[in-house]
């Protein structure tokens, strides 16, 4: 888009930076419209820094839209005085990202104008320093007691919170050693005793005094069930008897955690499985993670195809022929996808409604489209894209093959024009070399067919001119989506029809 021009308002008063528009030439960058669906754009880097000079036609910063990464470029000679939407930032289409200095002594009332359509305060004028600064006042050091709180041999220190904490998750306060002021234990201490990330308190025996013999395991009279306060009162209110949980606090006792594992309120802890010896524990992702632009204009599509009344047709079609030419062709550069390609566009050719999408003109109605631009699917690292050979029933094989090799890579580099994805009539999913034998695809926003293409696999069918009456042929399941408002049954049935007679016996017509 090009770049919005500053209009000279009323000069602004003294010296001090005007709140509107600059009484000076200066031009202003939009969020451009990538694509027709784009809402929103990505600032993925900026080329060039504030205060550089650029050229018109220069590259000045990379954009992602709901499609690819597309470097945008300047209109005008000048600096670039101002970044408002900043790399990793998100804007709408339109939006002003950047404003340009015709004149570099205009960069800092620009910077200025920036931050009022930012949102940010307008830097203001720095204040005059006083004359004479008054000297500071040293304030005299504040003593501070070094007293410790240092537990006697008999008695714990602990905060009235760690006791608590303590008693709720069934722990012997006297084994957790205390991280405060003269050993004091913490409630830190004892949530770290629980999980198991503390070290148990060291014995210290007396100089000259033989150990303390180990204290005894406590056992509770028959018929109690050991548990503490808080997991009676929360078994009580589940409803759930004591005597149905395992307890693992202390001496066996049923915890808080214990009742909440039982009511399914707290997940249990999964353990890790051991790693095979010398291979790397694998960690798998946790959590939520936002859709890149890619991602959300995929998601939105998707949605948008189940207000669409689609259906689906299949057929089978040998490949033993249409394989002997692919590998005649192979050593020229010819791919599988490209002599798919034009075979599907021959069909096209003699059934244009496939080439037509649905339009809501005057009540409804077909939308039909000359050009014949066949779309394949391409799998990108988090994304998906459908790059589109233009005219494929009018160019030769080989200049498809050579034209998709050139999409895939700028596909897979994000440097895909818009014309090169936003034009296709009709779409190809490809998933056979995934090993998928048969699938069905949703149905592109404004087309009217999809054709899914399955794996080639080994098939036994019946031949009446061979000695057991069977012979075996490599065969391809193709299966059809269509827009049941303007495409009907029989017409999805005549076009595989064709396009079946066209791959097994008018291969002349595709290698060509």
């Amino acid at each position: 888009l090009p770049p919005a021009r500053g209009a000279p308002p009323a000069a602004p008063v003294g010296g001090a930076p005007a709140a509107g528009r600059p009484d000076f030439e200066f031009s202003q960058i939009d969020m451009p419209a990538l694509s027709s669906t784009m809402k929103e754009g990505k600032v993925v880097s900026w080329l060039k820094a504030e205060g550089d000079p650029i050229s018109a036609g220069e590259a000045i910063m990379v954009v992602e839209s709901d499609k690819a990464d597309m470097d945008v470029e300047a209109f005008e000679d000048g600096f670039l005085a101002a970044i408002i939407t900043g790399e990793g930032e998100t804007g709408s289409v339109g939006a002003p990202v950047a404003l340009i200095a015709t004149e570099e002594k205009d960069i800092p009332a620009l910077k200025a104008y920036a931050a009022s359509l930012s949102g940010a305060p307008v830097p203001a004028a720095p204040a005059v320093a006083a004359t004479a600064a008054a000297a500071p006042a040293v304030a005299a050091p504040k003593k501070v007691s070094t007293s410790k709180a240092t537990a006697s041999a008999d008695r714990v220190v602990a905060s009235p919170l760690a006791k608590k904490k303590a008693e709720e998750l069934g722990l012997d306060i006297t084994t957790i050693a205390g991280t405060g002021p003269g050993g004091r234990i913490t409630a830190s201490d004892v949530e770290a005793a629980a999980s198991g990330a503390a070290p148990a308190k060291a014995d210290k025996p007396a100089a000259g005094k033989a150990a303390a013999p180990s204290k005894p395991a406590w056992t509770p009279a028959p018929g109690v069930i050991a548990a503490t306060p808080m997991a009676r009162a929360a078994a009580k209110k589940a409803k759930i008897d004591l005597a149905t949980i395992k307890g693992t606090g202390e001496f066996g006792r049923v915890t808080l955690d214990d009742v909440k594992l039982a009511t399914g309120e707290k997940e249990p802890e999964k353990k890790k499985a051991a790693a095979a010896a010398g291979a790397p524990a694998k960690e798998l992702p946790d959590g939520f993670v936002p859709f890149t632009g890619m991602q959300k204009a995929v998601s939105n599509n998707m949605v948008a195809t189940l207000t669409v009344p689609a259906f689906r047709v299949s057929t089978d079609i040998e490949m033993d022929s249409f394989e002997a030419l692919y590998k005649k062709l192979k050593g020229d550069g010819v791919s599988v996808s490209a002599l798919i390609a034009k075979a599907v566009a021959l069909a096209i050719e003699k059934h244009p409604i496939m080439n037509s999408a649905y339009s809501e003109q005057n009540g409804g109605g077909f939308l039909y489209k000359k050009d014949i631009n066949i779309a394949m699917a391409v799998a990108l690292e988090g994304g998906l894209i459908t790059p589109c050979l233009m005219y494929a029933n009018e160019r030769p094989v080989k200049e498809l093959a050579e034209n998709w090799k050139e999409l895939v890579n700028k596909a897979k580099t994000g440097t895909l024009s818009p014309a090169e994805y936003n034009s296709g009539t009709f779409t190809i999913s490809n998933m056979g070399m995934f090993g998928v034998t048969d699938f069905g695809s949703l149905l592109p926003v404004g087309q009217g067919g999809i054709l899914a293409i399955g794996a080639t696999q080994d098939a036994i069918v019946p031949d009446s001119q061979a000695v057991l009456g069977m012979k075996k042929i490599r065969k391809m399941t193709i299966t059809l989506t269509c827009d049941h408002r303007h495409i009907y049954g029989s017409d999805a049935a005549v076009f595989l029809k064709t396009l079946k007679h066209i791959m097994e016996n008018e291969l002349d017509k595709v290698g060509k």
